[in-house]
């Protein structure tokens, strides 16, 4: 007699046995536990299972929550450096699960409009920098790359933001890779 034991696999506490082709990037860690069942713990994913789901029994396909509402505030994305190729970070932009950009270390400064990305309510982003491998170009803290998000306007060639929601900091000083997730009340 045989006995098939099955292994289920979870994002985030969220069973997905369902879904497929998929590729998740940026998971902070991996673990199978006795059973074989594998936990994936990535932050900036989210899975919500659909209102009709099936049968308790039965694992319903899982679907990425839905942007709904028009967005009352514009925000913005803005990035500040001073020799940020010095501080050799690359950062991943990731706004409720959904990858914007790639912000690389001593590329221009970024300005990029985030509002279509948000939804009203809560909202989750990811900044996942990554340090760039290879000697270090300095260990200095006054090397940096700063990463705003905030509520603003656009006029002519300026972007002001009113009301800065995030702030993300990486130096030269720092050797680590750093996901920092943050969450912001879109209106």
């Amino acid at each position: 007699m045989w006995m098939l034991l099955l292994a289920s696999v979870y994002l985030n506490g969220v069973n997905i046995d369902g879904l497929r082709g998929q590729k998740f990037e940026k998971c902070k860690a991996v673990r199978i536990d006795d059973r074989g069942d594998v936990y994936l713990d990535c932050p900036g994913y989210q899975v919500e299972q659909p209102a009709a789901a099936a049968a308790p029994s039965v694992p319903a396909p899982l679907i990425p929550s839905a942007v709904a509402a028009a967005m009352s505030k514009r925000y913005w994305l803005v990035s500040e450096e001073k020799d940020s190729a010095s501080a050799q970070y690359d950062v991943d932009v990731f706004v409720n699960a959904r990858f914007i950009r790639k912000i690389k270390a001593g590329e221009p400064q970024v300005v990029l409009e985030i509002t279509k990305y948000l939804r009203p309510g809560t909202n989750k982003v990811l900044f996942a920098a990554t340090k760039r491998p290879g000697e270090r170009k300095s260990a200095s803290p006054a090397s940096f790359l700063k990463l705003v998000v905030g509520e603003g306007d656009a006029g002519g060639n300026t972007v002001t933001i009113d009301n800065p929601l995030i702030e993300s900091k990486r130096t030269a000083a720092e050797t680590d890779n750093v996901n920092e997730e943050f969450t912001i009340q879109g209106s």
